[in-house]
């Protein structure tokens, strides 16, 4: 019998599996979309409504994904459920037929992706705060292994040509066949895998509770306690286990009680009060510059390769793979960095590299000047420092904003946190896209967004940090 240190391991790796499984699909189908679309005879904005329509419907479901997750307290379920659109939608993607029926394929498809947010909350709720940053670097280094491994499959994908009963398998199609059964087996390693386990801090919330109720039974006084969700006792509970975050307490006391009616987390909330204090104001705008500026790098990088450097599909192909494989080492430098420092020295030090690999393009890729060696080594330096820092920033907004969000709620929050994420990869590439020729207004803007994420967070500098440091300082308990 497995004790709950190991149902989380095996759940942790299947979390892995989920986000590399993703990493994988974006490189298996990006690179033929838009052959696919012109064999459909679909016309060119086809490509950005294909690209946005994933992003839109994640966007869309993730904070009722997330919701879900908070009422309920569970995620296994709901990731079963969320697979199914996956594998639904690469199933439309397969079939193909007409341009229609592969847009709604990427929209289906999204959907699945909306499960993203109640992982992050039970990541949250699984996890102590100082292991956190740690835990969440290793997933995101997972997506990013699917990116690098994707092109990879890409190699025997395009060798398909065969007849599967009415379908075609053909170099256009094989990548959303081999996704719909990727996702199948998925589905497997998640029921065989994947377990609830409680919050890490459980067993304390029960400890305190049988502490507490022997304190009143000596005052004559048992029932009360027992009975209340109240601040009175959330302040008790923190008082004796200090590690755990703040707002946890109310669920992990029902838990310790066995109590046959779960409370609503989502009693008392406010929106309002929750996403309008300063410092998650501040992490959702680092979430929003980040994602925009990646994903109009993305953009703008193949076709100035291939305006400056003749570069053709073996060599994006290479550079890629380069990318990828800093971008991995990167995230793991930031999971062994975040145990020695703070997450918000981590995001600071990620903001300053960006803002200097910006300043950089700025100044030597928008006008190359020098001849064909010292453009390729200016433009390589300038990939080399944006991607440098875009985990330092990824990792360290995500951990912080786990800690300053209410823990009973973090489905809901998490799920918000990836929409405003998704608005920021369906705007980035529509900038991007119409400045490849004019990079000095495209490089400039993502200038100024870094400029000014950088001076919010040097600001609330004070408040970016776990509540209870916040409560230890000024009385005030900031969770929300």
């Amino acid at each position: 019998m497995m004790d709950n240190n190991q149902k989380r391991n095996l759940t942790f790796f299947t979390i892995g599996l989920i986000f590399m499984l993703s990493g994988i699909e974006y490189a298996v189908i990006l690179p033929t979309i838009w052959r696919y679309l012109q064999i459909l005879e679909a016309p060119p904005y086809f490509l950005g409504l294909g690209l946005s329509a994933f992003s839109l419907s994640g966007l869309l479901t993730g904070p009722i994904f997330g919701f879900w997750s908070d009422r309920c307290k569970t995620t296994k379920s709901i990731i079963l459920f969320s697979n199914l659109f996956e594998i639904a939608g690469n199933f439309m993607y397969f079939i193909g037929y007409s341009k229609w029926l592969l847009l709604s394929s990427r929209l289906v498809a999204g959907v699945g992706a909306g499960a993203g947010s109640s992982i992050f909350g039970f990541l949250t709720q699984s996890t102590r705060p100082e292991e956190r940053a740690g835990i969440f670097a290793a997933i995101m280094a997972c997506r990013q292994a699917g990116l690098l491994v994707g092109p990879a499959f890409n190699l025997f994908l395009r060798l398909c040509d065969f007849k599967l009963g009415p379908f075609v398998v053909n170099k256009y199609t094989s990548p959303g066949i081999f996704m719909c059964l990727l996702w199948v087996l998925l589905q497997c390693v998640v029921l065989a895998m994947y377990w609830d386990v409680p919050p890490i801090s459980s067993e304390g919330g029960a400890m305190m509770l049988e502490m507490k109720q022997e304190q009143n039974d000596d005052d004559g006084d048992e029932e009360a306690p027992l009975m209340q969700c109240s601040e009175e006792s959330a302040h008790t509970y923190r008082a004796v286990n200090s590690n755990q975050p703040e707002t946890s307490t109310s669920d992990e006391t029902e838990t310790a009680l066995g109590a046959t009616t779960v409370s609503d987390p989502f009693k008392n909330f406010s929106a309002s009060r929750e996403f309008l204090r300063e410092e998650v104001v501040v992490l959702l705008t680092a979430q929003f510059i980040t994602l925009f500026n990646q994903t109009a790098l993305e953009t703008m990088v193949t076709p100035l390769t291939q305006r400056y450097f003749g570069f053709g599909e073996l060599g994006n192909s290479l550079m890629y793979g380069l990318c990828g494989v800093e971008v991995i080492l990167g995230f793991f430098f930031v999971r062994w960095l975040s145990s020695k420092v703070a997450d918000r020295v981590v995001l600071a030090v990620g903001l300053v590299i960006c803002c200097t690999a910006c300043v950089w393009s700025l100044v030597f890729l928008c006008n190359p000047r020098g001849g064909y060696e010292w453009e390729l080594t200016a433009f390589i330096i300038g990939v080399f420092l944006q991607l440098l820092g875009l985990p330092f920033v990824a990792v360290s907004q995500v951990s912080l904003f786990s800690k300053v969000t209410a823990e009973k709620t973090q489905g809901f929050s998490q799920g918000v946190r990836r929409s405003v994420g998704g608005l920021a990869t369906i705007m980035g590439p529509l900038w991007a896209g119409g400045l490849t020729n004019n990079l000095y207004i495209m490089l400039g803007m993502m200038l100024a967004l870094l400029l000014l994420i950088t001076v919010m967070t040097a600001l609330s500098y004070e408040r970016l940090v776990e509540p209870r440091a916040v409560q230890s300082a000024d009385g005030s308990d900031s969770a929300g």
